[in-house]
């Protein structure tokens, strides 16, 4: 209803300063003919955006090493010598714990919420006690203060997690993370690998299922179990039973504070997790981390982003994302060192945005999955031609700016149009890091702008404790995962199979420096296979160098396969391209040496599908839509386009695909906990599908 006129001169911005001058020499009624999409036509002309200058520190974020082979650093370093702590009184997890209870004043340190409820916190005092309390039960209950004494942690991430890893560390004792969702057999491998006489578990089912093992034989050396919540006697009968203690989080605390040891901490080079790896196949591996592999690690984190983003007390960090994965850990070291907050969620994934909306985080690590779930929300409530239009401009002037350096919340789109989005978020989030998996150009860069906040892309693997690259401050470009992170030098190796070459800036990514684990527990052989003699971690994935010293990762050497005519295929690479779809959720992309084709299943989103589908004219309910040949048709040309935009050779391309109503997930065994695809338990989930797609494909 706002004149045209009126409505031009309200977007007012410094780019518009001619055009503004244009439209006040115009008669006041001149422009009132026109409708407001009219003026939002002219608006995006005239405020399309321009060229600017980026920030210089994005010129050359990598320099070569002379003498090195080839490897290169950060350019954050002054000198070829790298990174290993960044404060002089932190060198051990422990001494970060200290220097975070000395900065906070007693503020508040852990935070839990019931459902509907507030959050209540326990203070950095409390949590050293606490811990304190846990380290010396455990000595009294007779396990030992020794860097080669492990205790095991099975539970959902909650405060009692963190108090009980740094009652370990506290005492030099090896903190040992089970997974929420390994399954028995895992759980049980773990338990005998590690030798773990006594595990802490959240809830009662995870005794019962570590008794299960007691019971048949299978792991003989356990003989205590914490748990945390209530329990009933017939728990404790049954242990006593098979020879095993059943004991509460509280006697321990009781125990303990009856009991008060000196604190025996660790040095540096002595272990601090063993973080067993969800591998694809086979048991998972226990990396070794130590307390040097983690400071070194989070410093260089700290070092990436101290010019941008200065850590203090009153930070918020949320924590939903597995603390028996090194991703969650290391971020939580960072906030600990400094005194900031951890607030947990509820336990719920599906409750996650309430809690976000009570905690007001300003610290939020993500994963690619969450981030295309968010995406996928926002445009699909955008649910007209103009809301979408308008979100589309919104986005791309937003993105203007964070090619210029510019990153904030308070512009005029913001307050517009992206100010429902962050405050679903809480409204303070000023840090976000994505790792663990790829995530699409196309959804970070929309992010970053939607969100107005610094926003990085981490890349690393267990092995390198978490993260070994790291986009760098004010980077604005997506598809690459930046540049080494200051405690570790980064190489490519060839790989001549896949025609990949370090004389071209080509080839398998290796790691060397203060972050790279000590080997696998128990399994020389594997150790071997991923470190070489001369120390370098092969990571098994393909890179390339980019002109501006960041690193892309291209390609995955584990997984290639070959086809019938011999040429080579990473499927991950095309799912990676594949999932961008919007009406896709998840791909598994397959094909072998005796077959000319690819072939697809494909998983559609049920948020998205019916809209999706609606505007092709096809409808139906999300069952009937994945049942239609029609929808499956539409879908398999959205693929092959989104695969030809992205540069795959048509070999590359799947011929069929079937679409399946359920999601891949670690509960039906398809996924790993870490949300990697479980290729062999796909192929043979899949088996009829794909055999059918072989039979009935014409190409």
């Amino acid at each position: 209803t706002m004149p045209a006129h009126e409505l031009l001169r309200y977007f007012r911005i410094p780019e518009l300063a001619d055009f503004r001058q244009y439209v006040r020499a115009l008669p006041a009624n001149s422009l009132t003919g026109f409708d407001a999409l009219t003026a939002f036509t002219i608006l995006w002309f005239a405020m399309r955006p321009r060229a600017p200058t980026p920030p210089s520190a994005l010129a050359m974020q990598s320099v070569e090493v002379a003498g090195s082979g080839g490897a290169r650093r950060s350019a954050l370093l002054d000198s070829d010598e790298l990174l290993v702590y960044l404060y002089e009184d932190v060198r051990t997890v422990h001494q970060a714990f200290q220097r975070g209870v000395r900065l906070s004043n007693n503020g508040p340190c852990l935070g839990f919420r019931m459902p509907d409820g507030p959050y209540e916190w326990l203070s950095y005092q409390q949590v050293a006690e606490m811990s304190e309390c846990v380290g010396s039960a455990m000595i009294q209950m007779g396990f030992g203060a020794a860097p080669d004494q492990n205790i095991g942690i099975f539970s959902q991430n909650r405060p009692e997690w963190v108090v009980i890893e740094f009652g370990c560390f506290a005492y030099s004792m090896v903190a040992v993370p089970l997974y929420d969702t390994l399954g028995t057999e895992a759980v049980t491998h773990i338990v005998n690998t590690a030798e773990l006489a006594l595990v802490f578990v959240d809830k009662p089912e995870k005794a019962s299922l570590l008794l299960e093992g007691v019971e048949n034989k299978s792991t003989p050396g356990l003989r205590t179990v914490v748990v945390m919540d209530s329990y009933g006697s017939d728990l404790t009968a049954r242990g006593e039973r098979c020879g095993v203690e059943i004991v509460s989080m509280k006697a321990v605390g009781d125990l303990g504070r009856a009991h008060r040891k000196t604190p025996q901490p660790p040095v540096p080079e002595d272990l601090a997790v063993i973080c067993f790896t969800s591998g694809t196949t086979g048991n998972p591996k226990g990396a070794m981390i130590t307390h040097r592999n983690m400071v070194s690690d989070f410093s260089a984190f700290l070092k990436v982003t101290e010019k941008v983003i200065h850590l203090d007390v009153s930070d918020t960090h949320i924590s939903f994302l597995p603390l028996a994965h090194m991703y969650e850990q290391l971020l939580q070291c960072a906030i600990l060192c400094h005194g900031a907050k951890i607030g947990f969620f509820q336990g719920d994934l599906k409750l996650l945005m309430d809690d976000l909306k009570v905690l007001q985080p300003t610290i939020f690590p993500v994963v690619p999955r969450l981030l295309n779930r968010m995406f996928d929300r926002i445009w699909g409530q955008a649910n007209t031609t103009l809301k979408r239009l308008l979100l589309d401009f919104a986005s791309k002037r937003k993105q203007t700016e964070l090619r210029s350096g510019i990153i904030r919340n308070d512009s005029l789109w913001d307050k517009l149009i992206f100010r429902k989005i962050q405050s679903n978020l809480g409204g303070k989030v000023r840090l976000m890091i994505t790792g663990a998996a790829p995530v699409s150009d196309t959804v970070l860069t929309f992010m970053r702008a939607a969100l107005g906040c610094h926003f990085y892309e981490g890349y690393g693997q267990t092995e390198g404790t978490a993260c070994c690259s790291m986009t760098v401050p004010r980077e604005w470009t997506a598809g690459h995962v930046g540049a080494p992170v200051p405690c570790n030098l980064i190489k490519l190796i060839d790989v001549k199979e896949m025609n990949y070459l370090a004389a071209n800036g080509e080839g398998e990514v290796c790691v060397k420096g203060s972050n790279v684990f000590q080997g696998y527990l128990k399994d020389p052989v594997k150790t071997a296979e991923a470190l070489d003699k001369g120390g370098w971690l092969h990571t098994g994935d393909i890179g390339k160098w980019l002109p501006n010293g960041a690193l892309k990762i291209i390609d995955r050497k584990k997984h290639i396969f070959k086809l019938a005519q011999g040429e080579y295929i990473a499927p991950e690479k095309i799912e990676t391209i594949y999932v961008q779809s919007e009406p896709v959720a998840q791909v598994f992309v397959h094909g072998d040496s005796l077959q000319a084709f690819l072939i697809a299943i494909v998983v559609p989103d049920v948020e998205t599908l019916g809209l999706w589908a609606g505007n092709r004219g096809l409808v139906g309910s999300f069952e009937e839509l994945c049942r239609s040949k029609d929808v499956k048709k539409a879908i398999l040309e959205d693929l092959v386009r989104l695969g030809k935009d992205s540069g795959l050779k048509p070999f590359e391309q799947v011929k069929g695909i079937a679409l399946h109503p359920e999601l891949f997930s670690i509960e039906n065994g398809l996924l790993t906990p870490t949300m990697k695809a479980k290729r062999p338990q796909l192929q043979n989930y899949f088996k009829s599908q794909i055999e059918e797609l072989y039979s009935t494909t014409k190409v």
